[in-house]
């Protein structure tokens, strides 16, 4: 999400400078490559590049294909066959040893179908979203481009085809991207969560690391403490959201969802109790809390010597002490490893090398 944010706070710095753009992306991977399917950068028509479709060996060459698109004003198909050493010749080099399929979008500020609108409603919005392109595997025909978002809420189809809408809805509801064939076009379902929203309750210095970590990803962050004095906006310059509040205050100050993690250091144990009371029967994905194992376990003592219900579902989101195990000391190494599975928990993953992973890092969109 935070690579989709850039590009449209690009694409609006572009409109006010009058510069003409050109949307590319990923939108079919056959083999290995550094990026996946969605993957999008923004490229003005002086040269500047926002966002990535490559592990930077391919944007050159890109570069001068979106200037192409611009100047011709049309959608074009390229496809880098990096198995192929002919690509080599070229000086792409990708060394991912599959076949990339990418497209180019030109941008007309005034068109209402210009893809950026679709992209600004899905970036401005805490939902799970489904963005559809079309293009045809022959790069010698027409190219539709972006054309569809579905969101719980809405559809916005600049494209009439109910088979697709509908395909569309079922990525949705799988939350998972895909790629599907229809004969004459093959279209590029791609599912977009909101991002990561990060609710640390503590305004301590430790805290500060972490909320810079998380800034650099593009999560959202909301700083949460009952002192006024450490709760400040100018302490949490980069945090969006700053609250003094009570722990029975949190949910009033805070739009909890499923993209939501919260993380409990405020190095005050009744409050940090009586905030895990609050969060735990909401719908958010992990509870982290600062601490050895035995702090933790004391917590749910009290808990349920109180009457409180805590269910399984409460237990598997719950991470004490918090972070993976990595070593980490510092208030930096510490904001490290617990980002990191934050990271991994939102993802489904376990943490480990990637050495000792037995099938592909990327999961392939379904066909």
């Amino acid at each position: 999400m935070k690579e989709l944010n850039d590009i449209v706070a690009a694409y609006d710095r572009a409109v006010l400078q009058k510069k003409q753009t050109a949307l590319v992306s990923v939108v079919k991977v056959d083999g290995s490559s550094y990026r996946r399917p969605g993957a999008r950068m923004l490229v003005t028509e002086d040269g500047e590049i926002t966002g990535a479709i490559s592990g930077g060996c391919l944007e050159g060459d890109a570069l001068r294909k979106a200037q192409l698109a611009m100047f011709e004003k049309r959608n074009k198909l390229e496809i880098y066959d990096t198995t192929d050493d002919e690509d080599n010749k070229l000086g792409i080099q990708l060394g991912c040893n599959g076949i990339v399929y990418i497209l180019f979008e030109p941008l007309q500020i005034h068109d209402p179908h210009n893809p950026l609108n679709l992209l600004k409603r899905v970036a401005h919005s805490r939902k799970d979203a489904v963005i559809a392109t079309i293009f045809n595997e022959d790069k010698r025909l027409h190219q539709q481009g972006t054309v569809c978002l579905v969101n719980e809420n809405e559809t916005i189809a600049l494209y009439a085809d109910a088979d697709l809408q509908a395909d569309a809805s079922v990525v949705l509801g799988s939350k998972n991207s895909s790629v599907k064939n229809y004969g004459d076009h093959t279209a590029l379902f791609q599912f977009v969560p909101p991002s990561i929203q990060l609710v640390v309750a503590g305004a301590g210095n430790d805290t500060q690391p972490l909320t810079e970590m998380a800034y650099i990803l593009g999560w959202n962050i909301v700083i949460v403490d009952g002192r006024p004095a450490h709760a400040t906006q100018q302490r949490f310059p980069k945090a969006g959201k700053v609250c003094v509040a009570k722990p029975q205050e949190i949910l009033s100050a805070v739009n909890v969802d499923e993209e939501s993690a919260f993380v409990l250091m405020t190095h005050n144990y009744n409050y940090d109790l009586a905030v895990l009371e609050q969060i735990m029967r909401t719908n958010c994905s992990y509870i982290g809390v600062l601490g050895p194992k035995k702090k933790l376990q004391k917590m749910f003592d009290e808990l349920v010597e109180k009457g409180t219900t805590i269910s399984e579902d409460a237990l598997q989101k719950i991470y004490g002490p918090v972070g993976l195990d990595i070593g980490a000391e510092t208030s930096e190494e510490i904001a490290l490893s617990v980002i990191a599975e934050i990271k991994a928990v939102f993802s489904g993953r376990n943490g480990t090398s990637l050495r000792e992973r037995k099938v592909e890092i990327h999961a392939r969109p379904i066909m």
